[in-house]
């Protein structure tokens, strides 16, 4: 299926229904008196967020979506029958903007929920609304309020646990594909990953979602190779993972280019880089490895040296991956003010 993560749409909501003009007409009633009803309140659009949808490619085929107009009212005090409602479906993590692609109206991250959009109008008011001690029979009844038409930006960020970051061809996909039940494009050339590519990983009973997004190289904020198009993909991750190819000419070198274009697009992301992959472990000699670790070492940052070919220290990246998972959970209960649940050691 093709991924899509941004898509344009037009929405209008309903007209409410006219409101109705009559009199009571019946047999040995001589002043009957008005009796028209209401007409019904035009239908809203309403967006939802449902789990089982990862691309906004259905938009790309529709991109109108009416709700129905109310009906009008009727004699004998009848309302007129309120237009049906339309809505429209999304995936979880998707955000509503409007044409400015600034204004974020909704962000919808829990599978479920609801939005109303553009309410439709309220139906007019029947002659039968008017009647006083003045005026015992007015012909006067309301036309009913216009809905609202608007344009609007879908933009999808895709929920995860873990993403993964760095530069192109580093084994980002191949990491993804060893890790979890995913299946992405794997080859040995810049740009194979186009699109992010998300994986279940399971262990030691518990799970987690693993997110591959395309590589990022030098002036990516600035609109290179693919740009920061998918960088906001990562935004929602509670940690990121840095992976770098270890027999790269200058590693330091790698590791800064990719540090500089995730500041510049989002200062706060930096800060979630909590260790360093190190991959392609099978094609270095041990001496040239310490070295690299003892360099990053130096700057406190966590290195995890793997090999997505013979699946060494796939297992304790997975462990140190879940820990701070947990440790990112304790910190975020704490600063909500929740007190941190007490369990067994």
């Amino acid at each position: 299926m093709q991924f899509i993560d941004l898509a344009l749409i037009h929405i209008r909501s309903g007209t409410g229904g006219s409101g109705c003009t009559s009199f009571r007409r019946e047999k040995f009633i001589e002043f009957g008196g008005p009796d028209g009803g209401d007409g019904g309140k035009g239908g809203d659009v309403i967006v939802k967020a449902i789990s089982n949808l990862n691309t906004l490619v259905d938009f790309k085929y529709k991109r109108h979506y009416f709700a129905k107009n109310g009906r009008p009212g009727m004699g004998q005090n009848k309302t007129g029958a309120a237009g049906d409602d339309i809505t429209i479906n999304v995936p979880v993590g998707t955000e509503v903007l409007l044409e400015n692609k600034k204004t974020v109206l909704v962000d919808l991250v829990d599978d479920g929920q609801r939005y109303v959009i553009a309410e439709g109008g309220n139906g007019g008011w029947g002659n039968s609304r008017f009647k006083s001690s003045t005026n015992q029979a007015p012909r006067q009844s309301n036309n009913g309020h216009s809905g609202s038409e608007l344009t609007l930006w879908l933009r999808l960020k895709l929920l995860a646990d873990v993403g993964l970051v760095g530069l192109p061809n580093v084994g980002k996909s191949s990491l993804l594909s060893v890790m979890s039940n995913a299946k992405p494009k794997i080859g040995n050339f810049s740009f194979t990953t186009l699109t992010p590519n998300l994986g279940l990983v399971s262990h030691k009973q518990r799970d987690f979602i693993l997110a591959d997004i395309p590589g990022v190289i030098e002036g990516a904020n600035l609109g290179k190779g693919i740009g920061i198009q998918f960088l906001g993909h990562i935004e929602r991750c509670k940690v990121l993972v840095h992976v770098l190819d270890i027999s790269s000419n200058n590693i330091l070198a790698d590791f800064e280019t990719t540090l500089k274009e995730l500041s510049d697009y989002k200062s706060d992301l930096v800060p979630k880089i909590k260790c360093v992959v190190l991959n392609k472990l099978d094609i270095i000699k041990g001496y040239r490895l310490d070295k690299i670790i003892e360099t990053f070492s130096q700057r406190g940052i966590m290195v995890l040296p793997v090999s997505t070919f013979s699946r060494i220290g796939i297992d304790k990246l997975k462990d140190q991956l879940l820990e701070l998972l947990e440790e990112n959970n304790i910190a975020e209960e704490m600063s909500a003010g929740r007190t941190v649940k007490w369990s067994p050691v």
